[in-house]
């Protein structure tokens, strides 16, 4: 008789694809049918579910909250409990719940991961959630993707076992020659002459994508050499009604456009249509959207948040800019000087692909999973 694979449980806040959920479902097309899956999403969203390969053992569960304040922590114990999961996997505040019923049930097979925060931490960590992390993780692997979460893990949570796993992307996946730029710019109306200062991304307010719409208005047209400046922002969110307000207010250089292209698969197709990739964020750790873009060979312009800076090559360190009164202007310098050099966009985009390769690769990232599952299932 076969014997079923292990059954790997995944709670999170909420499954559209953003970080963490298109990582985990790169993991778990990575290793194809060798796990069975559960997805929970907290909120009902289960966008990431079109992302998962055929071959992979799956199902997603939207999970129905039970009346009363506690409402959410009940729905969790009773989908344990029915699930019997070999594994539990937790991801970021927003699983809380599920982590308070594992160690409500005493289930001692559980990995938690923690990704970074959203606007209402961005500045400053709570102090009653670093206490709630101190005390329901103090006994529970926990899994980082960058050294700034390590160092808060161990000294702010004073977590004993944390895992300090890079996220990586597929470098076939996300190639130079995989996506064609020009047809989705056609199809978006965006000249072939144009320049075009990209982002993808949930658009939530920690995003921040108004200071980057307000930057590329700011660069000097004369660094364009009379080419018009685009915008393309992909992803959806609570903040596009905010986002489409500021992009009606803003005047882009030689009479650009901003372009909301919504949620799209065809991601390799959009980092092609970049020429210069930007995050502009108030808070990230270690973004996979722009491993992705620097493994297509785009070149970055971010805010100096979490490890956006440690994760590039030196030479492309001069375009992460700090957060501070002057951050738009830096951004809008940024822009300016990327824009203005195609040979420069060239040797920095060649240069971040070979240290994704290098560094952040898919595989790399899976043996670390890999081991970290299989330890904890005991295989």
């Amino acid at each position: 008789m076969n014997q079923q694979p292990p059954h790997l449980l995944h709670v999170f806040a909420t499954f559209c694809a953003a970080g963490p959920q298109v990582r985990t479902v790169g993991l778990v097309n990575h290793f194809g049918a060798a796990f069975r899956h559960t997805f929970v999403a907290c909120d009902g969203r289960i966008e990431a579910a079109n992302l998962v390969a055929d071959e992979v053992p799956f199902e997603v569960i939207p999970l129905e909250r039970l009346e009363g304040k506690l409402g959410g922590l009940r729905a969790l114990r009773e989908l344990l409990r029915a699930q019997q999961p070999d594994l539990l996997l937790t991801y970021n505040w927003g699983s809380m719940d599920a982590v308070l019923a594992a160690r409500s049930l005493r289930l001692g097979c559980h990995i938690h991961h923690e990704d970074g925060f959203n606007a209402d931490e961005a500045e400053r960590l709570k102090a009653r959630r670093n206490f709630t992390r101190r005390v329901a993780l103090r006994r529970t692997d926990v899994v980082v993707p960058s050294r700034t979460l390590e160092r808060i893990a161990r000294r702010t949570w004073r977590l004993p076992r944390v895992h300090f796993i890079p996220n990586g992307v597929d470098s076939k996946v996300f190639a130079p020659d995989t996506g064609d730029g020009a047809a989705l710019r056609r199809e978006l109306g965006i000249p072939r002459a144009a320049l075009v200062v990209g982002a993808v991304g949930h658009l939530r307010p920690v995003k921040n994508f108004p200071r980057l719409l307000a930057a590329a208005a700011a660069v000097d047209p004369a660094r364009l050499g009379g080419r018009p400046l685009h915008v393309l922002l992909v992803g959806e969110g609570s903040e596009r009604p905010a986002i489409e307000a500021a992009a009606a207010k803003v005047r882009l250089p030689g009479g650009g456009r901003v372009h909301l292209a919504g949620h799209r698969t065809d991601l390799s197709d959009v980092y092609a249509a970049f020429d210069v990739f930007s995050l502009t964020s108030d808070s990230e750790q270690q973004p996979v959207s722009m491993l992705e873009a620097m493994s297509v060979g785009r070149p970055v312009a971010a805010t100096d948040v979490g490890d956006i800076a440690a994760s590039l090559p030196q030479r492309g360190r001069r375009f992460v800019v700090p957060l501070g009164p002057n951050v738009e202007a830096g951004l809008a310098r940024a822009y300016g000087d990327l824009c203005a050099d195609a040979p420069l966009r060239e040797e920095l985009g060649a240069a971040n692909r070979d240290h994704v390769q290098a560094e952040f690769s898919l595989e790399r990232m899976a043996v670390a999973y890999g081991a970290l599952w299989r330890g904890a299932l005991g295989l």
